[in-house]
């Protein structure tokens, strides 16, 4: 199984960094993981509707520029699907049974993805309604990957 992350933007956080790393050394078990950052649009705090979706087209043709045709795509959205973890879990499960061993999960810049990610992603998971920052939600989402791989393989970790 194969795992990628397509986040926008760069991570600086030296302590996001090390538990991301901590997280990608456990899941280096099961799967490859890789992690891709493209580049943010810098973008004033005022924005014009119009102007807040050349940047996310922009953030978005970078996004859809990392990812192939044969990648079963997740996109992290607000409005996308709540699961719980082992639900999560039997999804990849029942992913890489059929099929989809190319797995890869979208991280959008500060206003969001653009609809042309949205419409390219295979689901939309929503990890509850709060706003978390970018870098923070690369760790959970490691996390919860990790956790599903664990629940998969019948650890304890879960408990």
């Amino acid at each position: 199984m194969n795992i990628k992350l397509v986040v926008v933007g760069k991570l600086k956080e030296k302590y996001f960094a090390a538990a991301i790393a901590e997280y990608q050394k456990r899941l280096s078990r099961f799967c490859k993981v890789k992690m891709i950052e493209v580049r943010d649009e810098k973008a004033p705090e005022s924005l014009s509707s119009t102007e807040m979706e050349q940047v996310m087209a922009k953030e978005g043709d970078r996004i859809l520029s990392k990812v192939s045709e044969r990648e079963y795509v997740f996109a992290l959205a607000i409005n996308g699907t709540e699961r719980t973890s082992e639900t999560f879990a039997q999804q990849i499960k029942d992913l890489t049974t059929y099929g989809h061993s190319d797995l890869t999960f979208i991280i959008g810049g500060s206003l969001g993805l653009a609809p042309a990610v949205l419409a390219r992603a295979n689901d939309q998971l929503s990890f509850g309604k709060f706003t978390l920052p970018h870098q923070l939600m690369r760790v959970v989402l490691c996390e919860q990957i990790y956790r599903a791989l664990m629940i998969n393989s019948n650890s304890p970790y879960h408990k």
